[in-house]
């Protein structure tokens, strides 16, 4: 029999990645940073022509934008509020819930089952996302992420400069770069430190750009799993290639 190739987009504020998956086993993962985004996984179909293309976006889009793909495989999913998911959602305004979000919970309630769990995402925003034992999405929190945080005090001040995550924090800042530094990253430590207080019986999965960074700072038994997203995209696919059957 052939191989069943899916193709994967998960659309993020700052870049797309994206995956050929066999099931729900991803490929190796492809990041682009460009403007021409349909063109980018335009390109990646026509390269395999995927049985299914699966697509999650946080940004805004004309309407129909992806429309046009479904000519590039047999089933074009772009997901939102309407997909049907693996799991149950108990988020109040299901309309307005990052698709990244609950491709995250998609993804962690299998790697997970009969565990809680709560999914830090530290990428643009900080998003804390719970999923329960029985297969819920509980509903999360929305924070500012780490370099939100530092172009946020340049931005919104006259006098603070521009920086970046150090390698090094200091626990009380001796000048106002150490003070920046140590003040954002402590801030953001200590609030993930709080929820994970609050919530001892959980499992803490990390995941997003700055996941290593944090991780290697917490003294708390924790997840790294890069490309949650990319994850739960697989299941949503896998799910409408098996109920087609």
């Amino acid at each position: 029999m052939p191989v069943v190739i899916n193709l994967l987009i998960d659309i993020g504020n700052t870049s797309v990645k994206a995956s050929y998956a066999q099931g729900t086993s991803l490929e190796e993962t492809i990041r682009y940073t460009g403007e021409d985004v349909y063109g980018f996984i335009s390109g990646l179909a026509k390269q395999r022509r995927p049985v299914i293309i699966a697509v999650s976006s946080v940004r805004k889009h004309t309407p129909g934008y992806f429309n046009a793909l479904s000519q590039e495989c047999e089933r074009l999913i772009v997901v939102d509020s309407e997909t049907p998911l693996p799991l149950v959602n108990r988020y109040k305004t299901p309309a307005t819930l990052g698709t990244d979000r609950i491709m995250s919970a998609t993804a962690v309630m299998k790697m997970f089952p009969d565990r809680d769990a709560i999914i830090f995402d530290f990428g643009t925003a900080l998003t804390i996302d719970f999923v329960t034992k029985n297969g819920e999405y509980a509903g999360g929190n929305i924070s500012l992420g780490l370099r939100a945080r530092f172009k946020a005090l340049n931005a919104y001040t006259q006098q603070l400069p521009l920086l970046d995550n150090p390698e090094k924090i200091v626990p009380v800042g001796g000048n106002t770069k150490e003070a920046i530094e140590s003040g954002v990253v402590l801030g953001l430590i200590f609030e993930v430190e709080g929820y994970i207080k609050e919530n001892p019986d959980h499992i803490y999965i990390f995941t997003g750009g700055d996941a290593i960074y944090f991780a290697e700072k917490l003294k708390s038994s924790i997840f790294v799993v890069y490309n949650l997203v990319l994850m739960g995209l697989a299941r949503v696919a896998d799910n409408y290639a098996k109920s087609e059957k």
